[in-house]
């Protein structure tokens, strides 16, 4: 046996802030995932050339709250990692609820498994993201 299949290697715990920046992450691979996946469903792509988004149709304010929706946990990734530990902390104890609720929404009504294979690892993710931010460590001062 080598030196290196003996090494014993140290587990390191990850900053805070870089496992919420990878949650955010690995949420919008979901999100782009499970809307490419939709694209194949019968239907979808004549109802999208006919001006619909999903029951909605589509106009120059559905669009830019569909694009807000999404710009929102794309910023949160690098914010998680750049803002100051305390704002990073906040930002993710608002936008994971509200996103718990929105990934609630799209399944209300789902009959597609794929979606629900999604959907729960949404759910899973954005509450992690709650968790972790809640319980982010702290430090306190003595007061002399």
């Amino acid at each position: 046996m080598n030196d290196m299949a003996k090494a014993n290697v140290r587990d390191v715990k990850p900053d805070t802030k870089v496992v919420l920046a990878l949650a955010w992450t690995a949420l919008l691979g979901l999100y782009i995932y499970c809307d490419i996946y939709s694209l194949f469903r019968p239907g979808i792509l004549e109802s999208m050339t006919a001006g619909k988004m999903g029951p909605f149709d589509v106009s120059q304010a559905g669009l830019a709250l569909a694009a807000l929706l999404m710009i929102l946990p794309i910023l949160a990734a690098p914010a998680s990692v750049l803002l100051p530990a305390r704002a990073g902390r906040i930002l993710s104890l608002v936008l994971a609820p509200l996103y718990f609720l929105v990934n609630i929404g799209n399944l209300l009504g789902e009959s597609w498994i794929y979606y629900y294979l999604f959907g729960v690892l949404e759910l899973a993710l954005t509450a992690g993201i709650f968790l972790v931010a809640l319980r982010w460590p702290t430090t306190r001062s003595r007061e002399s």
